[in-house]
């Protein structure tokens, strides 16, 4: 199974393609989407449609595995990041891919086996279960495979299945 993950944004999109194949990851494709800052908000939603439908039409993803959107901090660049992320689905519907979205903590969970897991160790981990010399940069880039790696795990087994979808509940010790 090729999966494409997809870490949004407007500034960068992270995207990384796997194969998953008998509970093991070979990495196809990573990089980024960048457009600037100062350039018409349109023109920039244009370009990451565009970037993504090309790498999409290239490869045939057969899952995308995309990050739930949640803001603790900065709501002033919650808006632009939910309509690029608009825009990311779209492309991504359009391609024929099934669309799985997962939480940060499932995705910790994932690569790492530990959902309060710290972002370095989530690099380190995906690193890793990629065999990649070093972690993949910009960061989303290495956000992105971490998603397309927490759904090859999910899909793996009914039991992860149910987990990462939520039908199972995970506990937070610190709530």
């Amino acid at each position: 199974m090729v999966i494409l993950g997809i870490d949004p944004g407007y500034a960068i999109v992270g995207y990384g393609l796997i194969r998953a194949q008998s509970g093991r990851f070979l990495p196809l494709e990573h990089g980024a989407i960048e457009t600037r800052a100062g350039e018409d908000f349109c023109a920039r939603l244009e370009a990451i449609y565009n970037g993504l439908r090309a790498v999409m039409a290239k490869w045939k993803p057969d899952a995308v595995s995309i990050e739930k959107l949640y803001f603790q901090n900065n709501q002033k660049t919650a808006i632009g990041v939910a309509e690029a992320r608009g825009v990311i689905l779209l492309a991504a519907r359009q391609s024929g891919a099934r669309i799985y979205e997962y939480t940060p903590l499932q995705i910790k969970l994932a690569v790492t086996g530990y959902g309060q897991a710290k972002k370095p160790q989530v690099m380190e981990m995906t690193r890793r279960l990629l065999c990649l010399k070093e972690v993949p940069k910009p960061d989303d880039t290495a956000d992105a495979l971490a998603m397309a790696i927490c759904h090859g795990q999910a899909a793996g087994s009914v039991t992860k299945q149910a987990m990462l979808s939520g039908k199972i509940p995970l506990r937070n010790r610190n709530r």
